[in-house]
């Protein structure tokens, strides 16, 4: 009786973390019409205390419907390596010697294409960054191309919902541009092992899927910023200590180091995160080659993660039947679909301990998991590190849900086309 009673509280509360997600803005909003509890308001209107507040809320819940005791043993049962990951590597990739490197990178090759090097910056970023995220993970890329992009595209004077479609574009392309190996994307990972599906099966049966529609979109949405990118080539809108201030070839070469080996051991949360230990003490060492980490930011959003872990582990009891009855083109959509309203790696796992899927369905439960992984914040892990970081550029600094899912709509079938037709 109580764990029938605890599911439907855990259901409920699931839902209405999700229209929590869709009023934040409002929740902004109301802070600023009433002053007197603006904290209160500004803390509801954070995207990123959302599921993490309702989580707290869910394990209260169960204590007092069930005991201290068994709550308690639930939390503790869930494996957080997720959100300690995307933590530890939003740190670490966010770090000034590693995105000067990037940005160096990238800046070498916009001046050889032959259009104006803003508008080759701003499409690199939303097509090769992404799709670097198959080598260094889904968040450290999702990381690096927010950082990039936000003095350029994601700023007061481009018009909103120009970057409600860049902001589309990036969270559909870092989703879909992790499927070139078997290791980058959570959802890819969740039934690799089971699966028995390694990076070569993924770059033949997804990958260069995956490539085409990320540089369709990326070019897309290039062209509809090229008017509003010619000014963002200003010294003002980008960090001056980032551009002018050389890093030592010998700070960059351990920065990297670090961030590889963290990358290596992403499901060993004992070894990245004493990497990451090590990490902090050498910034500190070496503290006047960095900028300010990022770390209250990475906090917010390893809380909203560690959050949808415990909230979203009690709804196997509803979804697995939905994803286990369906064909697999309905399957197809239906993951697509699912995902908006869940996390596409719980999704695929729930997959995964289906017996007896077929090849055709395993396919089109995966490729749909990734295809609608920009429609929301918690439809991909990597996207709530996206708002994090660029949600200062957006109306009342925050970024709403609705705008996101209209902003996604077209790179995600675009996306979709492109699993289901090539």
């Amino acid at each position: 009786m109580h764990s029938h009673a605890i599911q439907w509280i855990a259901a409920s509360l699931f839902g209405i973390a999700l229209l929590h997600t869709f009023a934040a803005k409002q929740f902004e909003r109301l802070s600023h019409r009433y002053p007197r509890h603006a904290g209160l308001f500004h803390l509801l209107g954070e995207v990123e205390v959302v599921f993490g507040f309702w989580a707290i809320v869910l394990v209260l819940a169960m204590a007092f419907v069930s005991g201290g005791a068994q709550a308690l043993d639930y939390a503790e049962s869930r494996n957080y390596t997720e959100p300690l990951f995307v933590f530890v590597v939003m740190v670490i990739a966010a770090s000034r010697p590693v995105l000067r490197t990037v940005m160096a990178a990238v800046d070498a090759i916009a001046r050889l294409v032959p259009v104006p090097t803003p508008l080759a910056t701003a499409w690199l970023g939303l097509a090769a960054v992404p799709l670097l995220g198959s080598l260094i993970t889904e968040p450290a890329a999702m990381t690096i191309a927010a950082l990039m992009l936000a003095p350029q595209i994601f700023r007061p004077a481009v018009p909103e919902p120009v970057k409600y479609l860049a902001l589309g574009v990036l969270f559909v392309n870092v989703s879909i541009g992790g499927t070139l190996t078997s290791y980058a994307a959570p959802p890819v990972l969740m039934v690799a092992t089971t699966w028995q599906w390694d990076s070569a099966f993924m770059l033949a049966t997804f990958g260069w899927k995956a490539a085409l529609a990320v540089l369709v979109n990326a070019t897309a949405c290039a062209v509809v910023l090229r008017k509003h990118l010619r000014a963002a080539n200003d010294p003002a809108a980008a960090d001056a200590g980032m551009q002018n201030a050389p890093v030592p070839a010998t700070v960059v070469a351990v920065h990297l180091a670090l961030l590889a080996g963290v990358v290596l051991f992403a499901h060993h949360p004992v070894v990245f995160l004493g990497l990451f230990l090590m990490f902090l003490g050498y910034t500190q060492a070496y503290e006047r080659h960095q900028s300010p980490l990022i770390i209250k930011e990475a906090l917010l959003v390893g809380f909203f993660l560690a959050g949808l872990v415990v909230l979203g582990g009690m709804q196997q009891w509803w979804l697995q039947p939905i994803v286990a009855g369906l064909q697999p083109l309905a399957l197809f959509a239906g993951a697509l679909g699912l995902t908006a309203i869940t996390d596409n790696a719980a999704l695929t796992y729930l997959g995964s301990l289906i017996e007896g899927i077929s090849d055709p369905a395993k396919y089109m439960l995966v490729a749909g998991a990734v295809a609608g992984g920009g429609l929301t914040v918690i439809a991909n892990a990597p996207n709530p590190a996206g708002v994090a970081l660029l949600k200062r550029g957006f109306a009342d600094e925050t970024i709403g849900a609705g705008g996101l899912l209209l902003g996604a709509l077209a790179p995600t079938a675009v996306a979709a086309a492109a699993f289901l037709l090539l």
